[in-house]
């Protein structure tokens, strides 16, 4: 058993993942990873799963994803988290196009951070300030409608709301002679009536290319609410396997 967990935990470290080229519309990602701990004093195990599913165009862009982490230490559950979302870009028709219109659907729920329910749903505007094959560095901001439904307080008061919240981000990628590659995208979504109701979400990834189609990569992921003083970590490694159509 002990061995059929370690193999399976390395197989769900591969992920495949497509490169938008002149030719290429659609893109498929399946991710699964999992670590698995076992000791004298108890055992512990997370596993996570990430579909995504894009479509790109000359002026727009569309991308849907879903998330479910689930994680057990000893018998107490640390996570059961899902994440549906659905955004769009439209792009300007001037060449380079630099400034773009963005929109987002997004349906939450986690266990880690203490959350029943939350949609969230937008529009914002990008800009592209560096745009070139080795080197993408994006900020935006826009507003977003927020309905939450939280985990009971230690008071037994239900945090049941509806807010509209600023939703700023940073998304970068720097390709470091065809061989590493860094990306990521930092969000701070601070409620426009509260300053201390804010939501941070940070995702990076690290990739080191072994073969041409093969990736030691690893991705840092952290949340946090300051409404339910939550906020989980996670860290993610294993290899990419890349093929570009």
């Amino acid at each position: 058993m002990k061995l059929y967990l370690t193999i399976f935990c390395l197989l769900a470290s591969f992920t495949c993942r497509a490169q938008f080229n002149d030719s290429t519309n659609y893109y498929l990602n399946y991710t699964a990873t999992g670590i698995v701990n076992k000791t004298n004093d108890g055992r512990s195990y997370v596993l996570n799963n990430n579909l995504r599913f894009s479509i790109s165009k000359k002026r727009i862009s569309a991308n849907s994803s879903a998330l479910w982490i689930y994680g057990k230490q000893n018998e107490s559950r640390t996570n059961n988290d899902i994440i549906a979302a659905l955004d769009f870009n439209i792009y300007e028709r001037r060449q380079p196009a630099r400034f773009y219109t963005w929109g987002l659907a997004s349906y939450e729920s986690s266990f880690s951070l203490k959350i029943n329910a939350r949609v969230q749903t937008g529009l914002g505007i990008g800009y592209n300030i560096v745009d070139r094959p080795n080197v993408v560095f994006i900020v935006s901001d826009g507003i977003l409608y927020e309905h939450s439904d939280l985990y009971q307080t230690p008071e037994g008061i239900d945090n049941d709301y509806e807010t509209a919240r600023n939703s700023f981000r940073i998304k970068f990628r720097w390709v470091i002679k065809n061989r590493v590659t860094i990306d990521g995208s930092d969000f701070l979504q601070h409620a426009l009536n509260d300053r201390k109701d804010y939501i941070v979400k940070s995702n990076t990834n690290v990739s080191v290319k072994l073969l041409r189609w093969l990736s030691f990569t690893t991705s840092l992921v952290y949340n946090k609410i300051s409404l339910t003083n939550r906020e989980n970590l996670l860290l993610n490694y294993g290899l990419t396997i890349e093929k570009y159509f």
